[in-house]
């Protein structure tokens, strides 16, 4: 057996001296060290057979022999590691070729519409303010001029919480909010989510973005509101954009009016984008009730304001030809990356 012993250690540095890699390295010490199959091991379980006298200096033999063993790994090992550190440092690399280039994220194009919407309104001395997704129904609706028996109710499909409160069906509660904490001349507008019972499809989300613009001073007129607002559409569309306001009614001003833009893909001549109209509906807009500024705290005869709520979403689908809604929520990169 001690034959076997010194037959093994000469395999053995034989061909830890041919080894290459490290894969080859660890093959070979489990090859010839493994716990359980190891050829040593293989070797040292034959010790039984041995006489009781034969049995010890088999065993200091085979401990030496593995020793040796371990040590010629561990010199193989080293040999191995210098080789490939002499190769890294010998090798040249071409500083001047192209490097790959990394990919980079970007701003959603809903976070880029609504930066730019924010520009528009700053230049122009508005202040953004934020409110809560979580509302109470006085002021989602009742401070909106929406009691409680109204049907509009039942039109916007509320979200209700167990706790008595709402998702807020529109950034609008925002403006009586502000009134009651500020005096007169405000302007502000409210960007952020909202949410209704709507089925998803190409035009309909239950979680979408607005924007809610308001300004209230004395001497506030209709005047004002269409002025700012074909101003913001041909910022948002371009120079020849024309805007048009058909009347309407929203329970939260008198009078009211639907705000259309002239369709950016025909011109206004008509196609499949607008329907033949000519014309792409952007939101609602109108003058303060005056019941609204009366649960401000407003005097109605003294002030006067207006309101609009556009969605961010629409801006989006228009500015960049975009055909369903959905795209904007699946993550997917090859939607996504158009607008890196």
């Amino acid at each position: 057996m001690l034959d076997q012993l010194a037959a093994l250690e000469r395999e053995l540095i034989a061909k830890a001296a041919a080894a290459q890699t490290e894969a080859e390295l660890e093959s070979l010490r489990t090859d010839f060290l493994g716990r359980k199959g190891g050829r040593l091991s293989q070797v040292m379980s034959g010790v039984g057979k041995l006489a009781k006298e034969e049995r010890a200096d088999f065993g200091r033999h085979a401990n030496e022999t593995k020793e040796r063993i371990e040590a010629e790994f561990a010199r193989a090992e080293q040999r191995i590691h210098r080789a490939l550190l002499t190769d890294e440092l010998a090798r040249t690399y071409d500083v001047t070729f192209p490097g790959s280039r990394p990919r980079l994220g970007s701003l959603h194009v809903l976070r880029r519409t609504l930066n730019d919407v924010a520009s528009f309104f700053r230049s122009r001395g508005f202040a953004i303010v934020m409110g809560p997704e979580v509302e109470t129904e006085f002021y989602n609706f009742e401070a909106m001029n929406i009691p409680a028996d109204h049907p509009a109710r039942d039109a916007m499909d509320t979200f209700y919480l167990p706790t008595g409160s709402l998702l807020r069906t529109h950034t609008s509660p925002m403006q009586v909010r502000t009134m009651l904490a500020h005096t007169p001349p405000i302007a502000i507008i409210v960007p952020g989510k909202t949410y209704r019972r709507d089925a998803l499809d190409a035009r309909h989300a239950f979680m979408f973005h607005q924007f809610e613009g308001l300004q209230v001073d004395r001497g506030i007129t209709f005047g004002h509101l269409k002025g700012l607002v074909s101003d913001l559409c041909r910022y948002l569309y371009g120079k020849t954009r024309r805007t048009r306001f058909r009347p309407s009614y929203f329970q939260f001003t008198e009078p009211s009016a639907e705000v259309d833009v002239s369709c950016p893909v025909c011109d206004g001549s008509g196609c499949r984008t607008c329907g033949g109209a000519g014309w792409l509906e952007m939101g609602g807009s109108g003058m303060v009730h005056p019941q609204v500024l009366r649960t401000a705290g407003y005097d109605p005869e003294v002030y006067s304001g207006w309101a609009f709520g556009l969605g961010i979403e629409r801006i989006a689908m228009v500015r960049h030809g975009i055909d369903d809604i959905r795209l904007f929520t699946e993550n997917d990169l090859s939607f996504l990356e158009q607008f890196a």
